[in-house]
């Protein structure tokens, strides 16, 4: 009987040891596979304290060109800090805040961003102008918003309910404070100072999305509108530039508060 035993026990034996070196190859070959460095040392590949491949650094200034300002947006991601209770700003600063609660403007004093050349020294970051919304919210001197603000109210909202018997409910921005040289040059673009504002789109309480690119020849409505937003705008902005102006500003329309000698003003 005992001899019995010891025989079926070696076939069975036999019969299980490829399976066993089968089971141990096909760990080997999964730890392999999740690693390409030493499997005994269990090495990892890739430095996990490195940047890889796969997420770019962002560091220093921008060179994307405003022709895609909504790339600004997702290219350069911050965090908004708040302005510390201790923080003591200028008397015109002051003013300017007075003015923003004058015209409604809902907004929270960040702290001052200096990123090299570029920076705001009292940012605000605006969220609506009373009923409008500002989607996404825009970083700006305080100045900017202010004239923004002013512009919105006086020109635009009733702008929009005599060509269209509507209200504003939201202004799509692409591109407020962003740190980046006017495509092709080597000056500062006004959105690195936070006196720069980008346009995409209107969208009316009665569902209308308007889009600020060229409309077509016979879209009268859109094209009186869009007139009016241009030369409006330059009676509060210092640069206002649209489609039709150049290829970059084929989507959008910029408007700035940069400082010119003697009083002129770009609006094109």
């Amino acid at each position: 009987m005992a001899g019995k035993f010891r025989a079926v026990f070696s076939a069975t034996a036999r019969r299980s040891k490829p399976v066993t070196l089968l089971a141990a190859g096909l760990a080997v070959a999964a730890v392999s596979a999740c690693n390409t460095g030493s499997v005994l040392s269990l090495q990892p590949a890739v430095d996990v304290g490195a940047q890889t491949s796969a997420v770019p650094q962002y560091t220093g200034m921008q060179r994307l060109v405003p022709s895609n300002p909504y790339m600004t947006q997702a290219a350069y991601p911050r965090v908004d800090t708040p302005m510390s209770p201790a923080e003591q700003i200028p008397a015109s600063e002051i003013d300017c805040r007075q003015q923003l609660k004058r015209l409604d403007v809902a907004y929270t004093d960040l702290a001052p961003i200096h990123e090299g050349q570029c920076g705001i020294d009292y940012p605000v970051k605006v969220t609506a102008i009373g009923s409008v919304e500002m989607k996404p919210a825009a970083t700006l001197t305080c100045d900017m918003a202010a004239t923004f603000a002013a512009w919105t109210k006086n020109e635009l909202v009733p702008s929009a309910r005599w060509r269209y018997f509507s209200g504003v409910k939201t202004i799509h921005q692409g591109s407020s404070y962003s740190c980046r040289n006017i495509a092709g040059e080597g000056v500062l673009s006004e959105h690195g100072k936070g006196n720069a504002l980008d346009v995409m789109s209107i969208e009316l309480n009665n569902g209308d999305d308007i889009d600020v690119r060229k409309p077509g020849l016979f879209a009268f409505r859109t094209r009186g509108f869009l007139n009016n937003v241009r030369a409006d705008g330059c009676q509060y902005f210092t640069t206002v530039l649209g489609p039709g102006y150049n290829y970059d500003h084929r989507n959008h329309f910029h408007f700035d508060i940069k400082n010119r000698k003697n009083g002129y003003r770009a609006c094109r």
